[in-house]
């Protein structure tokens, strides 16, 4: 750990690990993610209405709630625009049609959802009408945008009216700069899964993730919604790969013990919230210096990313595959987040900056470079 202490597991915790287990997840675990989901977001595991399921990561979460939700060819799926680039490269392999809802800085734009849906007979004839969407409301990858209390509740209106499911794709939830768990601290904004829980509803599918949190490579996620969904996605795990990482669980759940529980995991989460947010405000800081004249962006509230328009570009791809690579500047070009279909053009000005593991130096440095870039 960062203060030099150590995380053990005993010799029965460590046969548990070593040993198959239960695809729903190790029980110490599954323990602590009910607890931290009803103290976070609200919810009554009692009623039995909802569960929990640990996976392989977040995005195995996802790639199986696509699975059961979308007939290959058939389906369309609702999603932000730009929208992240690894749930797309999913779901064209698995020719799911997609629909863009457009976005700004806030996020989705919860009119442009209620068109898209009121219009679809008329402009999509031949296609089954969409029932699932897919959003990241908390610091979008890549935009950074995060929906505020009164867009996500619009979002959750519509969704009733046409009769969604909701995939909540939050793995930066705990990453908002704005928010805090401190009673004392401003509060962060209620989850899509809050508002079903409040509403009595059952069409929000969460998914959470440690990978911002502890490690990306211990891959250790979990999705938490309606009990007959969980057990879907149970019974898909069963057969594709019995369960998520007993050992990758255990320290997982031995990191909550080390901790003190869910209060303890909350206060190392607003001290890792603390190191992004200085980290997104020397990139910004970076940006301003060296890029104002070239570049149109808002600061991300939340998240590890920050989405950028070249001012006078039409698509930013050759520039940043290429160009910007040879001056070992890594980015990514906007198209990559852009949904498409078949053979639709896919250009963007936009490119994707990270400030989650480049230095303060490196970042500023990087856009000093892309700056002698645009000047060319």
């Amino acid at each position: 750990m960062k203060d030099g202490s150590g995380v053990v597991l005993d010799e029965d915790e460590t046969k548990a690990a070593l040993q198959y287990s239960a695809s729903r997840g190790l029980p110490c675990l599954v323990s602590h993610l009910k607890s931290l989901q009803t103290k976070v977001h609200g919810l009554d595991f009692k009623r039995g209405k909802r569960d929990v399921i640990v996976t392989n990561g977040s995005q195995d979460g996802l790639a199986k709630a696509f699975e059961m939700l979308l007939e290959p060819r058939v389906d369309t799926l609702l999603v932000e625009s730009p929208t992240y680039s690894g749930s797309l490269a999913f779901l064209g392999p698995a020719s799911i049609h997609l629909q863009g809802v457009q976005t700004d800085e806030h996020g989705m734009i919860p009119s442009d959802l209620r068109r898209v849906l009121e219009s679809w007979e008329v402009l999509n004839p031949k296609r089954k009408k969409p029932r699932v969407l897919y959003t990241i409301p908390t610091g979008s990858n890549p935009s950074g945008g995060s929906l505020s209390l009164a867009r996500k509740n619009e979002i959750y209106q519509v969704a009733v009216e046409h009769n969604l499911i909701i995939l909540e794709d939050d793995p930066y939830y705990f990453l908002d700069f704005e928010g805090s768990s401190s009673p004392d601290g401003p509060a962060r904004c209620p989850s899509l899964l809050s508002i079903d829980e409040r509403a009595g509803g059952a069409r929000v599918l969460r998914f959470d993730s440690f990978s911002k949190l502890l490690s990306a490579g211990i891959r250790v996620g979990f999705a938490t919604g309606p009990s007959k969904l969980i057990e879907s996605i149970e019974l898909h795990t069963q057969a594709s790969m019995l369960h998520a990482s007993g050992v990758s669980q255990a320290v997982v759940s031995k990191i909550f013990d080390h901790l003190g529980g869910v209060d303890g995991f909350l206060t190392h989460v607003d001290d890792v919230t603390s190191f992004y947010r200085e980290r997104r405000d020397a990139l910004v800081a970076s940006v301003e210096r060296h890029l104002s004249e070239f570049v149109e962006f808002e600061s991300p509230k939340a998240g590890m990313f920050l989405w950028m328009k070249l001012k006078g570009v039409k698509d930013s791809n050759d520039l940043i595959m290429n160009k910007a690579v040879e001056r070992k500047v890594l980015m990514v070009p906007g198209a990559s987040f852009i949904p498409t279909n078949n053979d639709e053009p896919n250009i963007s000005s936009f490119v994707r900056a990270s400030y989650s593991t480049a230095s303060v130096e490196e970042m500023d440095e990087a856009c000093q470079r892309l700056r002698d870039l645009l000047k060319k």
